[in-house]
């Protein structure tokens, strides 16, 4: 997905304005590291630059998009720009020797050569040095941009060596957008948007049944609990250990319950908050009415308890149960 210039600044204002101050002042470095979050648009972003810097009839820092260069990109069949993705667990040496080679021969075409390295933090020991001696000394004109969602996975010595562009989380809404374009609930949306800022795992999660029944789940727990405490368990018994029986499951399930009650919280401040579960607004509006921001906040802290017993491995039968009572009392066992 290449997203036209506006959108990149939507998406990526800072780092749209040091790019094209980079190209506008003629201050192009030999190295960048792209830092950011899956979903960030370090892919888009990086294609923008390499035709900005490429392109044959830029205007106002914007690349043309129709001259032959802008094409090619775009078709991915430009001879100066190369890509590199991990061969298998990591980037290898003979594939760094191998970029190298072609870095460093007489192109066919003329003017810059770029590279762009995905997933640069799997670089073993081995090409990490060797494509840092070549980052010391570039033959030519040549531009490296490394892409990473793991900047401290780098060695420090090629971190050096680069200019370090960060890429900020997708606003929320922006994602929101996204997620209803895709035909995706507003309700649904809101929920996905809270647990990733990645379009496509949104649109996974979304998506998915299993997910849909843990959200459903967790929302009648919720409703239950403030009114009963042995239906409560009764729930935790058939429906909750027999639904979420992996650990990532049990975490995923205690994260929606969390945002349940941080929904109450923000609904008792302002009646008009956004939410994660829009659908539940009317409820959530009658529950804040009943309820105290002291209560709210001994009931969160009960739901990151049993996250921290989760961790510890704590039976979690026993786990649960103790939960059920915490809610359902506004306060946590020590």
């Amino acid at each position: 997905m290449e997203g036209n210039v506006d959108e990149l600044k939507v998406l990526q204002p800072v780092v749209m304005k040091q790019l094209q101050t980079i190209y506008e002042k003629n201050r192009t470095a030999h190295a960048y590291i792209f830092d950011g979050a899956k979903g960030t648009g370090k892919q888009q972003i990086a294609s923008f630059f390499i035709k900005l810097l490429l392109c044959l009839n830029p205007s106002k820092n914007v690349p043309c998009e129709t001259c032959r260069n802008c094409k090619r990109i775009v078709s991915g069949n430009h001879p100066n720009v190369k890509k590199l993705e991990p061969d298998g667990q990591f980037i290898k040496i003979d594939q760094i020797r191998d970029l190298i080679s072609t870095m460093t021969k007489t192109s066919i075409e003329e003017g810059r050569k770029i590279y762009v390295i995905h997933h640069a933090d799997r670089l073993n020991t081995s090409s990490a040095n060797t494509l840092l001696k070549f980052l010391e000394e570039p033959e030519g004109d040549v531009t490296a941009i490394l892409l990473t969602e793991s900047y401290q996975s780098i060695l420090p010595t090629i971190q050096s060596r680069c200019q370090h562009i960060k890429f900020y989380n997708i606003p929320r809404e922006i994602l929101l957008k996204q997620l209803q374009e895709q035909g995706i609930t507003m309700s649904m949306a809101s929920t996905v948007s809270m647990l990733t800022n990645n379009l496509e795992t949104a649109i996974s999660l979304a998506s998915d049944e299993q997910f849909a029944h843990a959200r459903k789940t967790v929302l009648k727990l919720v409703e239950i609990v403030r009114k009963n405490v042995h239906e409560a368990l009764l729930v935790i018994y058939e429906e909750w250990l027999s639904s979420f029986k992996e650990k990532n499951e049990i975490e995923q399930a205690l994260d929606l319950l969390l945002f349940a009650y941080r929904d109450i919280v923000a609904i008792k401040a302002n009646p008009e908050a956004s939410c994660t579960y829009p659908d539940m607004l009317q409820s959530w509006r009658e529950h804040a009415l009943n309820t105290t921001y002291e209560r709210l906040s001994h009931q969160m802290q009960a739901v990151l308890q049993a996250r921290q017993n989760l961790q510890r491995n704590m039976n979690r039968t026993l786990m649960m149960e103790q939960l059920m009572l915490n809610l359902q009392e506004g306060y946590t066992f020590v």
